[in-house]
């Protein structure tokens, strides 16, 4: 018997999303630091790389959560976007989002408003590129939040979306499987004081069609040249792709 505790809720209805990422929102960016030993400051910059932002662009940053991505994407060196704007739909998530954009002088860059990936509040062909880090597994119709991506892009718009997925080493597989299960949810319940949400994680990330499966998912929300970079052994998967010229 293990210690991790009952079988998460993957409901994922946005009401219940949002509430639990808005009771973890205090200790939402320590965890991230600590649960990914640093690591994840990494995979965001590299996503970001990856677009290869020129200072003319307008990205938007969808799942913002507390906006890390999209103040990544404002400062990155050399190229950094013209304007973030950033969607999420936990309030509390984008107060404190908005605290460190504030905080980092980047008002007039970054913009951060409530809205839901699935049905997104933003004109068609509005932006030249769009990014969602570890976000894209809790939206209820990933398929339905892609297409609404292929729509906001102008033709030639270029994605970046980080999610997990599970190394390719199988000695580390079985170690990796094994913190994701056992070690990570109690520690997310320790320091998050939430019953469910770190439990919830290593749940929807199991649930989520991962590797070739999303890669699919992609190309039928109406992406092309769709890659997929393996990090940290594989450990997270960076989905690149572009939207076709029309």
């Amino acid at each position: 018997m293990t210690g991790a505790g009952p079988a998460p809720s993957l409901d994922k209805s946005p009401a219940r999303i949002a509430g639990m990422f808005d009771a973890i929102a205090s200790r939402y960016d320590t965890l991230n630091h600590l649960l990914s030993a640093g690591l994840d400051r990494r995979w965001r910059a590299r996503a970001i790389r990856e677009l290869a932002l020129t200072g003319r662009e307008r990205v938007l940053d969808v799942c913002t959560g507390t906006g890390d991505l999209a103040i990544e994407a404002a400062t990155s060196a050399p190229g950094s976007a013209r304007q973030v704007i950033g969607i999420d739909f936990a309030a509390e998530m984008l107060r404190r989002g908005w605290d460190k954009v504030r905080g980092g002088g980047l008002g007039s860059v970054i913009h951060l408003a409530r809205g839901d990936a699935a049905s997104l509040p933003l004109a068609t062909g509005a932006f030249d590129a769009a990014t969602i880090a570890f976000g894209i597994r809790n939206v209820l119709d990933p398929l339905r939040a892609c297409r609404e991506l292929v729509r906001v892009l102008r033709p030639g718009g270029r994605i970046a979306i980080l999610e997990f997925g599970s190394p390719m080493v199988p000695g580390l597989r079985g170690v990796y499987a094994w913190y994701f299960r056992e070690v990570l949810p109690r520690i997310g319940r320790l320091i998050s004081r939430h019953a469910d949400a770190y439990s919830y994680l290593p749940a929807s990330v199991a649930d989520f069609p991962s590797g070739n499966a999303f890669a699919e998912l992609l190309r039928a929300a109406g992406f092309a040249d769709v890659r997929q970079v393996k990090l940290t052994f594989g450990v997270v998967i960076l989905y690149l792709a572009v939207r076709p010229a029309d």
